[in-house]
């Protein structure tokens, strides 16, 4: 299937961005011994003092419900557990068809809940012989994140609407209030909570967006896009609205219709009083409904039902041919097919395990074009009607399967979608969407074909040409995992989703397939937490192996199926990096780092009060530990710049915005300027000048701020109706993109101010004079004496172009020609007298995406050349900052973490 690109970041928890076909197995990823026990008897967790799973237990629980046993048996042994039984809601009692029950509990900080929480305890026998078999999950100790909101609403809200970058995403987008929340790590993070959805027709523009905005510093510490808009508040699908027609009661009835090849199939269906028939299936416990949309917007059918809308209907029990091209027909076959995997094979009461209504929707459109996706919204199936390209999406039992798995997903472990958390979702939903296929169609799993997913869609090409993803492609996480950027696929869940697929399928091609699909299903109804990655995955498989009673030698299967794809503790080390690391696992890739004259500074959020951002230094060369410059004074501390002597940053906190300096090498902090109601940002400092921009929290404009050798800082003037961005200091120059309106054009314009002189030297419009809205410019930088920037056409198919303008304003150089051979989209761009480095992607996000259309970094002499490749890390490289020469530091995703690091030289081809 095809998927929007989707984006997250957690401070300080390993849901972050998280990221070839490689077929041999290294020798140190073998089985383990023989002699070992293959299911952990402990697992300790991470950022906590919690056990991340304890098994092999029998230890006699009472109390009068399931719940109460597993709080009582929490609260008697909590030396074991470090788990505060107060601290605990429970939240759900699942029960497997053997009579296990699994009690989970979601973690709360001061009344608030805990993001991405849950305990778990399970439970054997019933009453008095009832016992305690394991216990695990997420539990955060050592909170201590305030839990009184200090930014005003408004602020918030703003903020979050923020977080949505492209302008026609962002074109009418809302800004619902899901209320606080604390995000763990550290000392946890105090955040409201917004679902932020735009209706921008922008091609593949993002619709819903999670966003959590920090509650007492302001900024976005946390923001993902949403599988699928599922608005709250709509009218939702239900059983009524499926099985009662306009002329009162549905009855059951059976019929035939044509499948999207024509040929014909039994279906279930409803008979209505006036004698016309609609796609309803009654006979199970689990209504079955089926509507077309009949080509109308996608956005009138996610979440709810429009008003009006009636099941899919014939006048006989024979449907018309337009039942099948719709896609109709197949969507309500492979609903059937889902429920009856989940219930007959594996004892589960339909999707959401309560015999919920099955509801799908066929041949939405999209800003009206086809819609070549499918997707759960939350509460029942989206399909597109095909195009050209494509036959109807619902045509796919496995697709059908992958997407309706979603949704058990949904109510059982509640995966995260990002980073690892979200490519275990997708791995899920790619086992069981194949699963449910051959085991319905009867396909032997030594089908070639029985790997693939979605090899049926295309109209023409092979099915192998054709499968979005295959689940035979030996990928493993030491040779293969894509290090993506928040940004990009949210963080990998499509690009490493293959690699715990992989391994899953690997196990269901080993053991028996039924013993296999009741393995993977409890081990995601009773051991998977919402933010587990790779090797909790591991963890929980084997654990609920020894649950369902497999033998040692099928147990070392298991284990030997995530060995061959190199899911095991540490496998992140083990990735290859031609690049040195200067500071691990930064939590926040959003905020850039800098670096002069061999020094350099960075932000991340460590565990001192309230787990707030600080700003830290070290040196380029050596091995001393970073410095921390920030004070610890619970507010944030971010956006830091250097000059190689001192450095300079902003703290944010409740009562309001300061820009702080310091020297490197010790000394106190100084206060350069402080204010209530003010945005500041793109901080710089030269010697004893601090420049940054200011602007108000409901303005749309800022302007840049100049303190002058420890003087109280004063703003730089701007015409009426400008705004700066992208600021440079150096030698006594301020640099800024300019940006203003003209008519209906927008105007940028890489701007350069003398300080000794007071006004503006030299200023470069951007594009062709005629048509100054056609090109935009940004990334303002100086270097060599010269000014530099990045020019981006507003037609995606020319590229950007680097410009470099004298400081006089007397004329400009192409460093780096844009045009439409090799259209290139600059994403950042950084100078040293020698050389300029620059950033972009080599693609689109999408069901193909590969290595190279991950953001990457690039290198040419300061007067123009031939670009060469920077470093050859295969993950997303981003927010370079030169040093000097051609020294380059940058913020790394490859090993699946954000790691500040650094190369001498570009390393050319690779």
């Amino acid at each position: 299937m095809h998927h929007r690109s989707r984006s997250c970041k957690l401070l300080g928890v390993a849901i972050a961005a998280v990221l070839g076909l490689g077929l041999g197995i290294p020798s140190a990823l073998a089985a383990p011994a023989a002699d070992t026990d293959p299911v952990p008897g402990l697992v300790a967790g991470s950022d906590t003092d919690a056990p991340q799973l304890v098994t092999g237990l029998a230890e006699r629980a009472s109390g009068a419900t399931p719940g109460e046993a597993a709080r009582a048996h929490l609260a008697a042994h909590r030396d074991r557990y470090r788990v505060d039984p107060a601290q605990l809601v429970e939240s759900g009692t699942e029960r497997a068809a053997d009579g296990r029950r699994t009690v989970r509990f979601a973690q709360r900080h001061g009344g608030l809940p805990v993001f991405g929480s849950t305990y778990l305890v399970h439970l054997v026998g019933e009453g008095d012989g009832q016992r305690v078999e394991s216990v695990g999950g997420k539990y955060f100790t050592g909170l201590t994140a305030p839990t009184a909101q200090s930014v005003p609403d408004e602020v918030l809200r703003r903020l979050a609407l923020g977080a949505v970058e492209d302008p026609a995403a962002r074109e009418g987008a809302t800004a619902e209030d899901r209320g606080l929340v604390v995000l763990p790590g550290g000392a946890g993070r105090l955040a409201r909570h917004f679902t932020v959805r735009g209706t921008g027709a922008a091609a593949g523009a993002p619709k819903a967006r999670e966003v959590f905005v920090d509650a007492t510093a302001g900024g976005v510490a946390l923001s993902y896009e949403v599988r699928a808009p599922s608005p709250s508040g709509m009218p939702g699908a239900s059983p009524a609205a499926g099985a009662v027609g306009a002329a009162g009661a549905v009855e059951p009835a059976t019929g035939t219709a044509p499948d999207a090849f024509g040929r014909p199939a039994p279906v279930n269906i409803g008979r209505l009083p006036d004698g016309s028939y609609q796609l309803t299936d009654l006979t199970r416990p689990a209504v079955i409904t089926t509507y077309d949309a009949q080509g109308g917007e996608e956005m009138d059918y996610s979440g709810g039902l429009p008003d009006g809308a009636r099941p899919a209907a014939s006048p006989s029990p024979d449907f018309p041919a337009s039942t099948g091209t719709s896609g109709a027909t197949d969507a309500h076959l492979n609903a059937a097919a889902v429920d009856d995997f989940y219930r007959t094979r594996l004892g589960r009461a339909g999707i959401d395990g309560k015999n919920g209504p099955i509801t799908s929707v066929v041949n939405v459109t999209s800003f009206g074009a086809p819609l070549d996706n499918a997707y759960w919204d939350g509460r029942k199936m989206i399909y597109g009607g095909g195009s050209g390209t494509y036959h109807p999406f619902s045509a796919a039992r496995d697709v059908a399967g992958h997407e309706m798995t979603h949704g058990v997903v949904e109510h059982t472990a509640g995966l995260v979608y990002a980073g690892q958390s979200g490519a275990l979702d997708e791995a899920l939903a790619d086992y069981f969407g194949n699963a449910i296929e051959v085991t319905s169609r009867g396909i032997p799993m030594t089908d070639p074909r029985a790997a693939l997913l979605g090899e049926s869609l295309c109209r023409t090409g092979t099915p192998e040409s054709c499968a979005f993803r295959r689940l035979d492609d030996h990928r493993t996480t030491v040779a293969d995992y894509i290090g993506a950027p928040a940004g990009v696929d949210n963080g990998g869940v499509h690009l490493n989703s293959t690699i715990v697929g992989g391994a899953l399928w690997d196990i269901r091609r080993t053991l028996d397939p039924l013993t296999a699909d009741r393995l993977v299903h409890r081990a995601l109804a009773e051991y998977l937490t919402p933010l587990d990655g790779f090797v909790d995955a591991r963890n929980a498989v084997l654990a609920a192996g020894r649950a369902l009673g497999l033998d040692r030698a099928q147990l070392r299967a298991v284990a030997g199926a995530f060995d061959a794809h190199g899911i095991k503790e540490g496998w992140q080390r083990r990735i290859g990096l031609d690049s040195r690391p200067l500071l691990r696992e930064l939590t926040t890739e959003s905020i850039a780092p800098d670096a002069a004259a061999g020094r350099w500074v960075a932000a991340t959020a460590g565990k001192g009060n309230k787990g707030s951002l600080a700003v830290y230094a070290g040196a380029v060369a050596g091995s001393a530990e970073p410095t921390r410059l920030s004070p610890e004074d619970g507010r944030s501390h971010g956006w830091p710049a250097t000059d190689g002597t001192s450095a300079a940053w902003v703290a944010m906190g409740p009562w309001g915005t300061e820009v702080f300096a310091r020297p490197l090498d010790g000394g106190p902090a100084r206060s350069v300027h402080s204010v209530a109601n003010q945005y500041l940002s793109d901080v710089r400092i030269s010697g004893g000048d601090v420049a940054f921009l200011a602007g108000d929290y409901t303005a749309v404009s800022t302007g840049p701020v100049l303190s002058r050798d420890g003087a109280p800082a004063v703003a730089i003037p701007l015409p009426d109706g400008h705004s700066a961005s992208d600021l440079a200091l150096k030698d006594g120059l301020l640099a800024w993109t300019e940006s203003w309106s003209s008519g209906e054009r927008t105007v940028s314009a890489p701007t350069v101010y003398s300080i000794a002189a007071g006004r503006v030297v030299a200023q470069y419009p951007a594009g062709d004079a005629a048509d100054t809205s056609a090109t935009r410019a940004g990334a303002t930088r100086l270097a060599g004496g010269r000014l530099l920037w990045v020019e981006t056409p507003e037609d995606p198919a020319r590229g950007s172009s680097i410009r470099s303008g004298a400081l006089d304003g007397s004329g400009t150089t192409v460093v780096l020609a844009g045009g439409t051979a090799e259209p290139r989209r600059i994403t950042s761009l950084t100078a040293t007298d020698r050389a300029v480095t620059f950033g972009y992607a080599g693609g689109r996000v999408g069901g193909g995406m590969k290595n190279t259309d991950l953001p990457k970094l690039w290198q040419l002499p300061l007067a123009g050349g031939t670009p060469e490749r920077v470093s050859c890390n295969r993950g997303g490289q981003y927010a370079p900052v030169a040093d000097r020469g051609t020294r380059v530091l940058w913020l790394d995703a490859t090993a699946g973490r954000t790691d500040l690091v650094v190369r001498e030289r570009a390393a050319g081809t690779c």
